[in-house]
């Protein structure tokens, strides 16, 4: 049973119309690491980039001070948090020999993501969250903490669970949120050199960007974190049951 607390956020990718997002359900223990691959499947990452998740713990406090006491003065430096605290997530890679991301104002703090969970940063309603996926095409997804709550008579198996959304989700390397306007304008044309460029790489003749099927990505859900765990704490290369799996080729099978 979920008797821990749950989380229900509201997470939308950044930069792009028609909006695409997402409402879904955590309990609040969820390791960070795990709430990213949580997010990537939400939006049909595929784990092939790098990750993190930051959380401006400075401005999410001093908005819950704001909204308690709407009309006190209070000089919010007393409680020692400064407004641009910033905690940043990210999962180590002993391949790097640098440090992936510094910050000379220091006022970023960078953990491991793997060792602490949701509850370590994120304690408010309203709380903001953001996510960060291939530092390259820059995909970024802003997420809201809604909801924090108990169900006792909601087993721990049915989460993580998505709620509600709209929109299919990102296109991996198709060049941030700007390529896959570009893609989804060639796609409506059916016609030209790009269209057909994008139809070899694809492999596909059509491509729906406001696809969203809850009952699909709820099944996904219980399945693919695991694979991206392997992936990205166990350095394991997926097997092609798990790819097919990310694929969707059961799908395929039951045409």
């Amino acid at each position: 049973m979920a008797s821990r607390p749950i989380y229900e956020f509201y997470a939308e990718l950044d930069d792009y119309r028609p909006k695409i997002w997402r409402r879904f359900q955590v309990i609040d223990n969820t390791s960070f690491a795990r709430f990213g691959y949580i997010i990537q499947v939400l939006f049909e990452m595929t784990a092939s980039h790098l990750m993190a998740i930051e959380v401006p713990e400075g401005e999410n406090f001093h908005a819950c001070i704001k909204a308690k006491l709407p009309d006190d003065p209070i000089d919010l430096s007393i409680f020692g948090i400064k407004k641009d605290r910033l905690v940043r997530y990210e999962i180590p890679n002993d391949d790097d020999d640098e440090e992936m991301f510094s910050d000379p104002s220091g006022n970023t703090e960078v953990l491991d993501a793997t060792k602490f969970c949701l509850y370590s940063s994120v304690t408010h309603l309203n709380d903001k969250v953001s996510f960060n996926y291939d530092f390259g095409d820059d995909w970024r997804v802003s997420l809201t903490l809604e909801k924090s709550f108990t169900d006792k008579d909601l087993p721990g198996r049915e989460l993580p669970r998505v709620l509600e959304g709209a929109g299919f989700g990102i296109v991996e390397d198709v060049g941030g949120t700007t390529g896959l306007e570009d893609l989804v304008r060639a796609f409506k044309k059916k016609k030209g050199d790009e269209y057909e460029e994008y139809r070899e790489w694809l492999g596909v003749d059509d491509i729906d960007i406001t696809a969203f099927d809850p009952d699909d990505m709820n099944f996904r859900l219980k399945k693919i974190p695991r694979i991206y765990k392997a992936i990205y704490e166990d350095n394991q290369q997926p097997t092609q049951q798990s790819i097919d799996l990310i694929e969707r080729k059961y799908k395929q099978n039951k045409r």
